[in-house]
């Protein structure tokens, strides 16, 4: 399977306080990658390199097997981005996009963008300016998909979104990605929407990529132990991958395998939930 895209030893240094990277990671095509982490650990700085929008200080990125600084003008109008900090000016209305987007993109689809229109609910004769949050992103969602994009790169796309539309768009990715050429990179942190969609998980704390896999992986192969300080005194310190002292008891990340379920048969493991990884593995003690 080809690689949607490739990043090799990529480093991006502002100063002393922050530095992106090196981080190598390789995403294939056809599959949906959830980006994980906690607010300035480096997601959207991560995304805007990959968009160059922010060079990099140094390493390289492949996006269709093509270096994406020096060609950007051969693979631009596969890429289709939603930005958390995007807009369109707000004195248009919402079908003067349509004119726009056509002029921009050789393959836009202006029967399918009023398409998105209808199921979005958004009044085409509207300006921007009138639209709600919610809305604002659902035209957004809308104006990337409508110029047949192969990859998907995707900042907080759900946010301000109420439940019942947030499906709707999860299931529009989902049909997106049903062609095994489509990629999408979702950053996210709604990460329960990314336990429902997502092939991969990649998650980013302080520059780095600390986990890598398979999303059903890690769903299986985590779990949060849950035990009193008596019993957590008795647990082998090679089985604790975090832990977090609670009020009334410890929870306690492990490696969910047969070795530690039967050692600790007598303590409640629980499933872990993406959201349950965040906070031990970036606040938990080891």
């Amino acid at each position: 399977m080809k690689n949607a895209i490739e990043i090799k030893e990529l480093i991006k240094t502002y100063d002393e306080k922050f530095t992106l990277g090196p981080i190598t990671a390789n995403i294939p095509s056809g599959e949906i990658i959830g980006l994980i982490g906690e607010n300035g650990a480096g997601k959207t700085t991560l995304i805007k390199t990959l968009l160059n929008i922010i060079k990099p200080t140094s390493g390289s990125i492949n996006i269709f097997e093509k270096n994406y600084v020096t060609e950007e003008d051969k693979i631009k109008e596969d890429i289709a981005v939603v930005l958390d900090d995007m807009f369109f000016p707000e004195i248009l209305f919402v079908k003067d996009l349509d004119g726009i987007m056509a002029g921009i993109y050789s393959k836009w689809d202006s029967h399918l963008f009023y398409e998105y229109l209808e199921k979005f609910e958004i009044n085409a004769i509207r300006k921007i300016n009138d639209l709600s949050k919610g809305m604002r992103k659902k035209l957004e969602i809308a104006v990337a998909l409508s110029h047949h994009p192969k990859l998907l790169i995707l900042d907080e796309p759900t946010s301000g979104l109420d439940p019942i539309v947030r499906n709707e768009v999860l299931d529009i990715f989902l049909n997106f990605i049903s062609d095994e050429d489509h990629t999408i990179l979702f950053s996210t942190h709604i990460t329960s929407d990314l336990e429902h969609i997502a092939d991969r998980i990649i998650f980013v704390n302080k520059g780095q990529i600390i986990l890598d896999d398979n999303r059903d992986n890690i769903m299986d192969d985590y779990g949060i132990l849950k035990c009193d300080e008596t019993t957590f005194a008795t647990i082998n310190q090679e089985d604790i991958i975090r832990y977090k002292k609670n009020r009334y008891d410890y929870e306690v990340l492990i490696n969910k395998n047969n070795k530690t379920t039967k050692k600790y048969q007598k303590c409640i493991i629980d499933k872990i939930t993406l959201e349950d990884l965040m906070l031990l593995m970036i606040k938990g003690d080891k």
